[in-house]
């Protein structure tokens, strides 16, 4: 861990950055009290991400596969049936 003061740390930024890209952590202090801490980002994946990582773990029942009841559906279509009575209508 390297630890430098902002005017260090402002006169040579990218050579700090360079050494952060390679894995250091930098301490930016101020009047040598510490501040802040530079460190590197873990790089994003590059490969494709696996599929069926939870195999097994989740049961779908078989009721989800029914048909919704029919003033359920009807509020999806805007129907009477969906809303309260006192509901004012949307347009």
């Amino acid at each position: 861990m390297i630890r430098i003061n902002i005017h260090e740390a402002k006169t040579h930024l990218s050579r700090y950055l360079d050494r952060v890209r390679r894995g250091e952590t930098i301490v930016v202090c101020k009047r040598n009290v510490p501040v802040a801490e530079i460190r590197p980002i873990p790089a994003a994946p590059t490969g494709p991400r696996p599929i069926g990582l939870e195999r097994g773990k989740i049961s779908i029942p078989p009721s989800f596969f029914e048909p919704l009841p029919q003033d359920l559906l009807a509020g999806f279509d805007g129907g009477a049936e969906g809303r309260g009575s006192s509901a004012p209508r949307r347009r």
